[in-house]
């Protein structure tokens, strides 16, 4: 049995205790310090998650921030970061007040993102080694989780199939084989650099594909629209793996991760519902990002928009129009705040 520290209790984070829970571990969930009043609130309803409208088991231990060094501090075998990308910087002041001088647990970032650093690519799982080491912690175990996985649906034990990626494929299958249960089914990677760059860009790919419907014809009824557009959307996923492949090699991961879990099978579910394929359905039926944001999407945060407006200037320098059609596409309509135009002679 290990000691997992979770941090965050947002949807994933909680939703991830239950295949924790059922390897019988001991599972805590500490709360950031935004989350106090969001975790009182959760233990008044007898634990029920008001983001995934399921009760977390009450063997799993919900902590309040004020707890967070106590419980950092006793003999924890991993930590789970369950925050948004946002807080990176945040967990990274946190963790390294507590760990100057002593060795830090393993780490496992369930956040997923990619930006850019002094003109460079920086991943997630990079970001977070560099402030940590700028902050006196010099050697992390950093792993990372990609696939298909929706957390309302991990929270209610459906068959679920992830991978765990860590440049050491022993540590990846250590972990791997941690959280294993008959509904969690994970396998391992050593691919860290594919992984978080296919579960990072789908969110921009899965908008392309949400755009489907409105793109699929200019000369038919919304009806026929609405029964007809999967051959439309699944051209728009066979050029957006083509895309992905492109871009994985390019940031150094392997083009074979594409096809598999963090790639293709991320993005079918991402496309199939979601924040990001909601966007893109509103902006293939002609509005632009901005009114769809104001009108429809005002307070929803869509991780695919934010990706294209960080990596926009980079990916346009290092790539044209004729090698990332899609992509660039997106991007564009994005950052220029312009209807989305696809030139279907550039896909291959």
């Amino acid at each position: 049995m290990a000691k997992i520290v979770i941090i965050g209790a947002g949807a994933m984070g909680s939703a991830f205790a239950l295949p924790c829970l059922d390897n019988n571990h001991d599972v805590n969930i500490v709360g950031t310090h935004l989350e106090n009043d969001f975790i009182e609130q959760l233990k008044n309803n007898n634990n029920l998650h008001p983001g995934l409208n399921t009760q977390i088991p009450q063997e799993v231990k919900i902590l309040k921030f004020d707890k967070f060094e106590e419980l950092l501090k006793s003999n924890v075998d991993l930590i789970v970061l369950g925050i948004s990308s946002k807080g990176i910087e945040w967990v990274s002041d946190q963790l390294s007040k507590l760990y100057k001088d002593t060795a830090i647990p393993k780490l496992l970032m369930l956040t997923k993102g990619l930006s850019i650093y002094n003109n460079k690519y920086e991943l997630l799982v990079d970001k977070l080694e560099r402030l940590l080491e700028d902050r006196g912690i010099k050697e992390t175990i950093i792993s990372a989780v990609g696939g298909p996985c929706l957390a309302t649906g991990l929270a209610n034990r459906v068959h679920s199939s992830v991978v765990i990626a860590n440049k050491d494929i022993q540590t990846a299958k250590k972990i791997a084989d941690m959280l294993n249960t008959n509904y969690y089914h994970t396998s391992h990677s050593d691919d860290l650099n594919g992984v978080e760059v296919s579960a990072a860009i789908k969110n921009i790919f899965s908008m392309a594909v949400g755009a489907a419907k409105g793109l699929c014809s200019q000369n038919v009824s919304n009806d026929v629209r609405e029964k007809n557009y999967l051959n439309t959307a699944s051209a728009l996923i066979k050029q957006s793996i083509h895309e992905m492949e492109i871009f994985v090699e390019h940031l150094h991961g392997k083009k074979e991760t594409v096809k598999g879990l963090a790639g293709l099978g991320d993005l079918y579910v991402s496309s199939g519902g979601g924040r990001n394929a909601k966007m893109g359905s509103y902006i293939g039926e002609g509005l632009t990002f901005s009114e769809a944001k104001k009108t429809k999407m005002e307070k929803v945060t869509v991780e695919g928009a934010d990706l294209a407006k960080e990596i926009a200037k980079k990916v346009n320098e290092d790539f044209d129009k004729k090698k990332l059609p899609l992509m660039l596409a997106m991007i564009d309509a994005i950052v220029e705040d312009k209807k989305l135009d696809l030139n279907w002679e550039l896909f291959r």
